[in-house]
Order: C-alpha cells, then sequence, then structure tokens
C-alpha cells in the first residue's frame, strides 16, 4: 500500500485540522496509507512523524490550530538539514507528500519538487490571503470575523471615553485583513502594508472627526505596515530562518504620534495571535475540506508539483512555482471603497 505524508508549515491558523481530516479520509477511500509528519519542515529533517487513522482525525473538523504541529524551519538553511529531507522522505517510505502552508513552506515544497523529491502537492494556508493564483486561503475568512468583532468591540469603549484606538491587526506584506475587517468594522482610518502612513493625513482626519463632534476614532493599521518617515521605525531586525523581521510595535508608534501630534487620548489594541486561534468559521472548514480532498486527487492522478487553489466557486489546481512567485496585495478598488469611510 502507497504512502501519502502530510505536514503543516509556518504559522498556524484554523482551518489546518480540516486539511488534515479530508487527506486523511480521502486517501484511506482510495486505498493510501496516511503519515502525519510533526512540525513542519522539521519533521522531515527530524524523522518525526505520526501514523494517521480515522480515529485519530475523528472530532478535529472545529478544532483550531493543526495537531501536527507546526514551525518555521527552512531545510534549505542547512545543507544537512536539506540531506536529511531527503533521506528521510525514503526512510518513511512516503510515495507522495501534502505540504501545507504559505509563501515560505509551499517555497520550500517548490524547490524539492526539482531537487530530489518530485511527488509533491500543495495547499495554500495564510491568514494574511496573500498567496497568488487562489481567490482565498483557509483561516483567512476565521481570522476576518475575529478581526470584526474586535473592532466592534472596541467602537464602545472609544466613543464611552472620548478615545482614539489604534487596532494593530495582522498582514506582514498585504492588508487584506485590515482592509477587510476595517470596511465590515466601520473603521475611520485603515491603513496597509501597501501604501506608506502619512502620519499627518491620519491626524487630519482624526481632527476633521472632532470638528463635527465625533469624539473618538478607531484606526486600524496591518502589523506590516511602514511610516513614510523613514525617520520612524519600530520593527525589530531580528531575523527568522526565511529571513522574514520580527514584526510588532506599529500600532504602539502610530498611537503615540497620533496623541503627540493631536493631543487626544490615544490607546492601542493588538489583536495577534487571537486572531488566528480558535475554532474555525464554517467558510474555512468547507475550504479546508475542499483542498484536503483534491489534494489527494491531484495525487492519484499524479499530478505533482502542483497546488489546489480556490477560484470563483472552483477548485482548481495550479503550478506549485506560480503560487509563490508573487505575493497577492491588496487591490486597490477595495482600498478606494474603504477611503470613502475615512473620517
Amino acid at each position: 500500500m502507497e504512502k501519502i505524508g502530510i505536514l503543516t508549515g509556518g504559522g498556524d491558523c484554523p482551518g489546518l485540522n480540516p486539511v488534515i481530516r479530508a487527506v486523511v479520509r480521502k486517501s484511506l477511500l482510495e486505498g493510501y496509507e496516511v503519515l502525519g509528519i510533526k512540525n513542519g519542515w522539521k519533521g522531515l529533517v527530524e524523522n518525526d512523524t505520526l501514523p494517521l487513522s480515522v480515529n485519530t482525525v475523528s472530532g478535529i473538523l472545529p478544532r483550531g490550530g493543526t495537531i501536527l504541529g507546526t514551525s518555521r524551519t527552512n531545510p534549505y538553511k542547512k545543507e544537512e538539514d536539506l540531506k536529511k529531507v531527503k533521506d528521510n522522505f525514503k526512510k518513511m517510505g512516503l510515495y507522495a507528500l501534502v505540504a501545507v502552508g504559505g509563501e515560505d513552506t509551499l517555497g520550500v515544497a517548490s524547490k524539492l519538487t526539482s531537487d530530489g523529491i518530485p511527488n509533491i502537492v500543495g495547499v495554500p494556508k495564510t491568514i494574511d490571503n496573500d498567496l497568488s493564483a487562489t481567490d482565498y486561503t483557509f483561516g483567512f475568512d476565521t481570522a476576518l470575523n475575529v478581526a470584526t468583532e474586535c473592532i466592534d468591540r472596541l467602537h464602545t469603549t472609544a466613543e464611552s471615553h472620548h478615545r482614539i484606538i489604534v487596532a494593530e491587526v495582522m498582514g506582514r506584506h498585504a492588508g487584506w485583513i485590515a482592509i477587510e475587517a476595517g470596511i465590515a468594522g466601520g473603521a475611520d482610518v485603515v491603513l496597509i502594508p501597501e501604501i506608506p502612513i502619512d502620519v499627518e493625513e491620519v491626524c487630519n482626519i482624526i481632527k476633521k472627526r472632532h470638528e463635527r463632534g465625533k469624539t473618538f476614532s478607531i484606526v486600524v493599521v496591518a502589523e506590516g505596515a511602514q511610516f513614510k518617515d523613514k525617520g520612524l521605525v519600530t520593527q525589530e531586525q531580528k531575523l527568522d530562518s526565511f529571513g522574514h523581521v520580527r514584526l510588532g510595535g506599529i500600532g504602539e508608534a502610530l498611537a503615540n504620534e497620533i496623541e503627540k501630534r493631536t493631543g487626544y487620548e490615544t490607546r492601542v489594541s493588538v489583536f495577534g495571535h487571537i486572531q488566528r486561534g480558535g475554532s474555525p468559521t464554517a467558510f474555512d472548514r468547507v475550504l479546508g475540506t475542499r483542498f484536503g480532498v483534491k489534494a489527494v486527487e491531484l495525487i492519484k492522478d499524479k499530478k505533482f508539483g502542483r497546488m489546489v487553489a480556490l477560484q470563483g466557486i472552483k477548485i482548481i489546481d495550479v503550478p506549485l512555482s506560480d503560487a509563490v512567485k508573487a505575493l497577492k496585495t491588496v487591490d486597490m478598488e477595495l482600498y478606494d471603497i474603504a477611503k470613502v469611510f475615512f473620517g
């Protein structure tokens, strides 16, 4: 019996367990064994696995996170790790591998398909919704709903205390969560990584609100947004194994600037990991399930080096290389809609 491996890499998010469950159930129907690889690529480096069965995945559909664990391990950082990945793939007796992750995890998968492990299919995962070739990734809808609810709650306290509240949401390179949660939550300003922050413009919008009697404002900012004024720096310079700067601090820095320039009391609320925790929405459960089933179908049809994707209402497949060659940033038409409600 041929054996399929599955790993989940990068940041966790709601919808990973529905993918694992779907891969297992569909694989068993097609006559494959399934081996869970723990903690992303780290599990292939260390030969750390978990056999998966119907019982193993029973009850995990509504659970957030991933039962396999995850990490940001990059096997291409060390030559010996890359060799271990290839050797352990053979030792595990794997016929094919389902790699579930975002740009970093799938970037490794794409390289491996032409570098010793051709039988790989990808499943896109990122709450940032910034992967090319797919309209949506699971986890995004859940994160969006959580962020929107948090913004709704901030409105009441901001209005009661006549404060400006800066809400920092996730989004490294793309501001999809910020823009959609900002629109859905009725934010007064939305700031995204795609457009440098003009602090004076933000302050002017807030001042005009006060002039017309609105003594509170909600400003939503994506964690990866940058100030137009290069003298204002917020991020640490420490890098992860994929070369990404550790984010955090833009909300606090922005709040300080707003209070200093306007004189209005300003607070910051960092939603952080709350956005990618907890139970997935129905949309993410269904999308993750559809992705998992399609991934096994690709393996059955020997369509390797491909990634499952949602385009319109259809689940299709695209080359892995297409998925990671460019990030999908915010559509400026959507940003223009958000701007209608600024102030």
